[in-house]
């Protein structure tokens, strides 16, 4: 398993103290490598199309629409990370995106950067399923 050599040596109580950004910056990877493992496990693309077909799940305008799509979903403690997550003050400026499908792509960044740290990879698994359908 993955965590079988990653080793998150931060405590919850840690994680908690954390800037949202932090999160997204773990959140980012995180969901970038389990897209691309999805794309591997389940084509034949080459290289560049791999790329092509990652872009469409990890930019953005996806993640902000997936985010809408699972937010009832959220238990009130992941709303509130969320919430953290999007008012976070950003200084980086999108490219292919507004200023408010970047907010909710950081506030999706941050839940799934967040419950990695926490080790909470059930509910982690659960989110990233979705998010391939």
């Amino acid at each position: 398993m993955l965590e079988d050599f990653i080793k998150i040596e931060r405590d919850e109580k840690e994680v908690n103290l954390m800037s949202p950004l932090t999160w997204a910056y773990v959140g980012d990877c995180v969901f970038e490598l389990y897209i691309r493992t999805e794309l591997i496990n389940k084509t034949n693309l080459k290289p560049h199309k791999l790329h092509i077909e990652a872009i469409k799940y990890v930019k953005a305008q996806a993640q902000a629409n997936l985010l809408k799509k699972i937010m009832e979903e959220l238990t009130d403690e992941e709303k509130d990370i969320v919430r953290r997550g999007r008012n976070t003050e950003n200084h980086h400026l999108p490219k292919n995106s507004n200023i408010k499908e970047y907010m909710y792509s950081t506030a999706f960044e941050a839940l799934i950067g967040y419950l990695y740290l926490t080790k909470r990879y059930q509910r982690l698994e659960e989110i990233l399923e979705k998010s391939f359908k």
